[in-house]
């Protein structure tokens, strides 16, 4: 049997890491407002590939225990 208890710091805990993953992610969609930044091409192709790269491992994580991660972002 499943216990209540983690379920419901699971979700908890979910809740809060996703809005908080959520509000960044629109953040980082602001920067695509030309009028206040300017960017090529490849900082964009840089960021999304970056970006999808770690929902795919999030992905895996939740198939199976997995893979190396970064906590950082630095243009190439």
């Amino acid at each position: 049997m499943i216990n209540e208890d983690k379920i419901q710091k699971f979700e908890r805990i979910a809740e809060k890491r996703v809005s908080d993953t959520l509000k960044k992610m629109q953040l980082i969609g602001n920067l695509a407002n030309k009028n206040n930044y300017d960017y090529t091409d490849k900082h964009v192709k840089q960021i999304i590939e970056t970006l999808e790269n770690e929902l795919k491992l999030l992905k895996n994580k939740f198939a199976e225990e997995s893979s190396e991660r970064t906590t950082e972002f630095k243009f190439k």
